[in-house]
């Protein structure tokens, strides 16, 4: 046994649920988790092709271009935009920098997997609250349990896993009802796939609450899981305070350039939209005709009711087809899987699959 004594708060960290295999093959279809079946575009390959020569040199601590480009993107001030190692280093600095023991932060449950670390990481106390009957966040219940030691809110929109959104009038009557001194995070992950609203809408909440910070990333519709780069959109002193508490150098120079040059083609972003939702429309007509219940999903994925199904035979019985999808226990709701959308002959593939499970 190792004599190491490591610190007591190691073990309320949960470990991340990952997905069963990271393996690349064409004999599987992968729609576990939640990545666009389309890689780059050529210009963001050229992007990072030309950054291969320098990568004897550091990266810009600063994050620089890529901030300028978010900036110009989102009209707002460079100094405003935090960039990370995807969206999950910008979350876990925030809990770094807000959260102590004794403080509290209060999110919606099923949601992120991420969200339980920040309290486990930090010693703080996580409140979380139950989303409703059709899987959105309940955001009354959440704004009872914000008191004087609340110093974080998460929300997730759409959420994740259940695929549900609220309108952006809902977010905003929201945080206007907590008190100034409570950050709200804002995980807009998906937004881009949220027909219900154009993804610059929430931009305008910014005016208007100083608490508030808007987290996206370019994994998904962008395309650069890879890569690892997500940005949050706030106050100057948010970013100041997020930089403070993470290493330097964290989004290497191959993301900053990949991110930089992918954010200006907003005609992909559209196009990977519309072929999206035409699969949603899709994958969630053929679950129905097989008496299957989802949710009403505005993301890239269905979160897909099993009834009294076996979840795990289920979940085994596709990844034996060559389908990888992700169980919905380990995502905090057993019973259910998430499926992400994929190509339609990969989304056939799976319906294929469950036919032949079903």
């Amino acid at each position: 046994m190792s004599g190491l004594e490591f610190n007591a708060r190691l073990r309320n960290i949960p470990v991340y649920p990952a997905a069963e295999t990271y393996e690349r093959s064409p004999d599987l279809v992968k729609l576990a988790s939640n990545e666009t079946p389309w890689g780059p575009p050529p210009k963001v390959i050229d992007a990072i092709q030309a950054q291969l020569e320098t990568l004897n040199r550091y990266p810009d601590p600063d994050k620089s271009a890529l901030r300028r480009a978010i900036a110009d993107r989102s009209g707002l001030s460079p100094g405003r935009v935090t960039v990370g190692n995807g969206s999950c280093e910008i979350l876990l600095a925030a809990g770094e920098a807000l959260l102590e023991p004794g403080a509290e932060l209060v999110y919606a449950w099923p949601s992120f997997s991420m969200y339980p670390h920040l309290a486990a990481q930090s010693g703080a106390r996580a409140i979380t609250v139950a989303l409703d009957a059709h899987g959105r966040h309940d955001l009354e219940a959440m704004a009872r349990e914000v008191t004087a030691a609340t110093r974080l809110v998460l929300v997730c929109n759409p959420n994740n896993p259940t695929a549900t959104a609220l309108p952006v009038e809902a977010i905003d009557s929201f945080v206007a009802g907590l008190p100034r001194r409570v950050a709200v995070i804002l995980d807009e992950a998906y937004v881009e796939f949220n027909t219900d609203q154009d993804p610059d809408e929430s931009l305008d909440l910014l005016k208007a609450h100083p608490n508030l910070i808007l987290l996206r990333t370019f994994s998904k519709v962008y395309g650069l899981c890879g890569a690892r780069v997500g940005y949050g959109l706030g106050s100057e002193a948010f970013r100041l305070a997020v930089d403070r508490v993470r290493q330097p150098f964290s989004v290497n120079a191959l993301a900053q350039a990949a991110a930089a040059e992918a954010i200006r083609h907003q005609d992909e972003v559209e196009r990977r939209v519309e072929l999206t939702v035409q699969e949603r429309v899709h994958i969630e007509a053929e679950l129905s005709e097989r008496g299957l219940q989802t949710t009403e999903s505005r993301a890239n994925f269905a979160w897909v009711s099993l009834g009294d199904r076996d979840e795990g035979e289920v979940i085994a019985g596709l990844a034996k087809l060559g389908v990888i999808v992700r169980a919905g226990t380990a995502l905090g709701q057993a019973g259910w899987m998430r499926v992400t959308f994929g190509t339609r002959s990969q989304n056939d593939r799976f319906l294929a699959a469950l036919d032949t499970l079903l």
